[in-house]
């Protein structure tokens, strides 16, 4: 039987979604959690990873068992052996080809700036606090560049390991709510970083060091060299996968209950 289920979690002091062995991860505190309650290891696959202090709102994996419990136990059993920052908010049985990675059509992350002059306390490691004050129409403005498919090169970790840099963005939203500034990017895949690198840079438009066609241009140069800092991982959140109706899992436009307006 092939089980998906949806975990929130805060990134705060875990290594990142993939399992690792000398560092605590989302993914080897959810298959620990499921392996107690099945009674027999199990192994998840998620719809994406995210990197160390990174959170998600409904990160939806995967995972195959042959014991027989009631899918309300998946849950309660889980989050009973997690610790107070992860979360499964539910499991449902799915088809036994439904693959929570490749199945995806599109994920969205939404990256939180407090934008004030005081640093967060409450919220401290949950957004990334920018004091200067910032244009979001104008980032706002500056990120429509980046929408359709491109070579990313410009927006990409040195590190990164994928085969090539072109992605396709399907929007880009800046938008002001009081202090908070936030973006909100939708797209097929992503490349490693490249949320935080966007920031970064639209940022600095918001700032004024940057003219409005500062993405633009970068992204046309394909070098990263030539871009902004990267922005910390504190205020990025991966909001969730979607996927075609007929799967039954639920989109991450649905998966937003709960996330408290940021």
């Amino acid at each position: 039987m092939r089980l998906a289920a949806a975990v929130e979690y805060n990134g705060v002091g875990l290594s990142g979604w993939q399992r690792q062995r000398h560092a605590p991860s989302v993914q080897g505190l959810l298959e620990s959690a499921l392996s107690a309650v099945a009674n027999q290891a199990v192994e998840v696959t998620a719809s994406g990873r995210t990197d160390a202090g990174v959170h998600a709102v409904a990160q939806v994996v995967h995972f195959d068992v042959d014991v027989d419990r009631p899918l309300h136990g998946w849950r309660m059993g889980a989050n009973s052996q997690l610790p107070d920052t992860v979360c499964v908010h539910w499991v449902g049985e799915v088809d036994p080809n439904f693959h929570a990675r490749y199945d995806t059509l599109d994920r969205c992350y939404r990256y939180v700036i407090l934008n004030r002059e005081t640093r967060p306390a409450l919220l401290a490691g949950r957004v990334t606090w920018v004091r200067h004050v910032l244009d979001a129409e104008c980032m706002h403005t500056a990120a429509q560049a980046l929408i359709g498919e491109h070579d990313f090169s410009a927006f990409r970790a040195a590190g990164c390991q994928a085969k090539h840099a072109r992605r396709a963005l399907l929007s880009i939203d800046v938008r002001r709510n009081g202090d908070f500034v936030m973006v909100e990017v939708v797209g097929n895949a992503f490349l490693h970083n490249m949320i935080r690198i966007i920031v970064g840079c639209l940022v600095d438009v918001g700032r004024g060091e940057q003219a409005v066609d500062y993405p633009g241009r970068l992204l046309a140069g394909r070098d990263r060299t030539l871009g902004s800092v990267t922005a910390l991982p504190d205020g990025l959140y991966f909001v969730g996968p979607r996927y075609a109706a007929e799967t039954g899992v639920p989109s991450w436009r649905d998966s937003q209950q709960g996330f408290h307006g940021l």
